[in-house]
């Protein structure tokens, strides 16, 4: 169980955000449960209620939280990514940069799963379909498949053998981790069947096969994020 200290008030602000992360962690917080409320976190960690406020706020940006009107706030994800070197997860609206990063995601990864295609090792296919089947496995249990699924497209992308590629992962990581955060499990079925048909088709060296089921994925994320933020546009619209 997390152990909750006073916190120096010279160090507020983001280390109050990470203090909150690591409760989340360490009592733990499941995902699908609530947080306790401002008042109740404000008198754990001996800070203002102001800045438990900006602390949930960071993490709701971060995909960690979501706060419910009339409901409270809960834990959505426990996944994050040590390294942004962008700093895309601070740019805030993660709704517009899911589809942001989805547009970026289009023009990338189906010529990576072509390059992957071409240049992948035996050992490369054999841990690419252990991966595969790892997510499969996560997924369906209902287990979180977060990481596993980032792990996934990031061997994809380092099977590429392209140096620029490689420096551009924790782009396309981010763009799977914001996307897994966001919707919540609902394209189960087309995230298995396309997965699934890209490692094949790499697997066999079928770039054109590997490409088409690559765009096939990506264009079910991208149509619902799409959705999503067009509901999150009509929310605001309606406060």
């Amino acid at each position: 169980m997390y152990q909750f200290e006073k916190i120096n008030k010279k160090l507020l602000g983001s280390h109050v955000e990470e203090e909150l992360m690591n409760y989340i962690l360490s009592e733990p917080v499941e995902i699908g449960n609530k947080i306790p409320n401002e008042f109740e976190l404000a008198e754990k960690f001996g800070v203002g209620r102001s800045t438990i406020r900006e602390a949930v706020k960071g993490l709701v940006t971060r995909g960690i939280l979501e706060v419910r009107r009339g409901a409270g706030t809960y834990v959505i994800s426990t996944s994050t990514l040590e390294e942004d070197p962008l700093g895309l997860t601070k740019l805030g609206d993660r709704y517009k940069l899911a589809l942001e990063l989805l547009d970026v995601r289009m023009m990338l990864e189906p010529d990576i799963a072509v390059m992957a295609c071409r240049n992948i090792t035996e050992e490369e296919k054999v841990e690419l379909n252990l991966l595969c089947g790892q997510v499969e496995e996560l997924y369906i249990s209902g287990k979180n498949h977060a990481d596993k699924d980032v792990e996934f497209h990031t061997h994809i992308a380092k099977c590429s053998r392209n140096r620029v590629v490689e420096i551009l992962i924790p782009i396309i990581d981010t763009a799977v981790l914001t996307f897994v955060n966001l919707t919540h499990r609902q394209l189960m079925k087309e995230t298995l069947e396309t997965h699934r048909a890209i490692t094949d088709s790499i697997i066999k060296g079928d770039a054109v096969g590997a490409k088409a089921a690559m765009i096939i994925h990506l264009n079910y994320n991208r149509q619902r994020i799409l959705q999503i933020y067009e509901e999150h546009l009509q929310d605001n619209e309606n406060q």
